[in-house]
């Protein structure tokens, strides 16, 4: 096979009306990614030497998130697929190579399947165009390819097919591989004689057949990779199809979900081995798990790290920039952000620890929060190892608590305290003897007056 280069072409022009929604529709996430990054992901396995998003509306948001990732074109006004794919050739001026055709809502499309394309368009029969198709349970409105063998023999909308075509189950998936050369003569000589008026990206095998040519169907086994998604209701069917692919990989890879439909997995997210997951557990971006770490129920983690042997929950919740070393505990109804919590520090109950380094083998105590903002800026606190900090106590930050030092409950310490030192900060208690005793009788009888009233 000849190895030549490869570009790929992402159709991302549709207005995505029925999302109902001001965000590209391509940029709608799932597992916290967008759908396109998804897509774009797998093609750079390939190692394009090209990249090409064809956009209508929404140029400014792809082109905030792509970052230069991607050369953006623009199909104005959208007057079909063929001519959307027409306006990369400015793009992919000088390229020599195969062009691998991509829809950008159609995010899931494996990098097994796109090498099938390259490969078959390689091929030593060397056909003009490669289109992926599949058969779906119900053929719905798709498109129709007409074949025998592989060969593709028609292709045709379902809009303009005669009845005995639409009994064809082989339907058109739209992605397409084609030699660049070819791509843009036989777009050159697509027209718009159809029911939509519109110049459809497939008339091009049609075209490649009237010339004595010949081009080939790649089928997939797997119709969900090639599912668009159009609406909301799509884009949650493309969640809960990713997630249950997630949560099979992750208990095949050795962790163990109680129940495993409760589990929300993040595009990124790393388990180790014997790892316990309990339920209603979700993971943002960002979140790397060591073995041997049990997260309890009802848990949010993003952005954060734990190391071997690590307890969370249940109902905590760990915000990016979280780091919990080995052998740490964090309990219910503990937050953390941008906190280390060193190994062996505890913890347990109702805490919150923001911009903090806590030392190895430290207690927090219930109710203990870092004061990390005044209003305009963020200040950290550190805590020093072995440091023991007393229920109900607030850190306000900058302050450092030195080793093996004693904060006692209740106290509200705004100056550092040294290593193995208490510091108590308390108002002086009250005592007041038969106070209460004569509040009581007080706001009785005050009661029954107001009764007789």
């Amino acid at each position: 096979m000849a190895m030549r280069p490869i570009a790929t072409v992402t159709l991302a022009a549709g207005k995505g009306t029925r999302m109902k929604s001001e965000l590209h529709k391509v940029l709608h996430p799932i597992a916290g990614r967008p759908m396109l990054e998804h897509l774009l992901d797998a093609a750079a396995q390939l190692s394009p030497e090209r990249n090409v998003v064809v956009v209508g509306s929404g140029r400014k948001q792809l082109e905030a998130r792509l970052g230069g990732r991607a050369t953006i074109a623009v199909q104005e006004p959208q007057m079909g697929t063929g001519h959307a794919v027409l306006q990369a050739r400015a793009a992919l001026e000088g390229f020599d190579g195969d062009v691998l055709i991509l829809y950008g809502d159609v995010p899931f499309v494996s990098v097994k399947t796109m090498r099938a394309m390259i490969d078959r368009l390689r091929a030593a029969d060397a056909p003009a165009v490669v289109v992926l198709a599949f058969e779906p349970e119900d053929s719905l409105q798709y498109g129709r390819v007409i074949a025998k063998g592989d060969r593709i023999l028609k292709m045709v909308e379902h809009k303009d097919a005669s009845a005995a075509e639409r009994e064809c189950r082989l339907c058109n998936s739209g992605l397409m591989a084609v030699r660049s050369a070819d791509l843009f003569a036989l777009l050159g000589r697509v027209g718009n004689s159809n029911s939509q008026g519109e110049y459809y990206l497939v008339d091009i095998v049609n075209l490649a057949n009237e010339d004595g040519r010949h081009s080939a169907v790649v089928v997939t086994d797997d119709p969900d990779e090639v599912a668009g998604i159009n609406s909301r209701a799509e884009l949650a069917e493309a969640e809960a199809r990713w997630q249950q692919r997630r949560r099979l990989a992750a208990m095949a890879d050795g962790a163990t979900l109680i129940a495993p439909e409760t589990v929300w997995f993040a595009w990124d997210t790393q388990l180790g081995r014997d790892v316990l997951v309990e339920p209603n557990v979700f993971f943002g971006p960002g979140v790397s798990v060591a073995d041997n770490v049990t997260i309890r129920a009802f848990c949010h983690i993003e952005g954060a790290t734990l190391a071997s042997g690590v307890e969370v929950g249940p109902y905590a919740r760990l915000r990016p920039g979280a780091v919990l070393e080995e052998g740490s505990k964090i309990g219910n109804f503990v937050e953390m952000k941008k906190a280390r919590l060193g190994k062996g520090a505890k913890a347990n109950h109702l805490t919150y620890l923001g911009d903090a380094d806590v030392g190895a083998g430290a207690n927090i105590g219930a109710g203990t929060i870092t004061c990390n903002y005044d209003g305009y800026f963020k200040y950290r606190t550190v805590i020093g190892e072995r440091a023991f900090i007393g229920s109900n106590s607030s850190l306000i930050a900058p302050v450092t608590i030195g080793a093996d030092a004693i904060v006692a409950a209740g106290s509200a310490v705004s100056r550092d305290v040294a290593e193995g030192e208490l510091r108590m900060v308390r108002a002086e208690q009250l005592v007041k003897p038969g106070w209460a005793d004569r509040f009581h009788d007080a706001m009785k009888k005050r009661k029954k007056d107001a009764g007789k009233g």
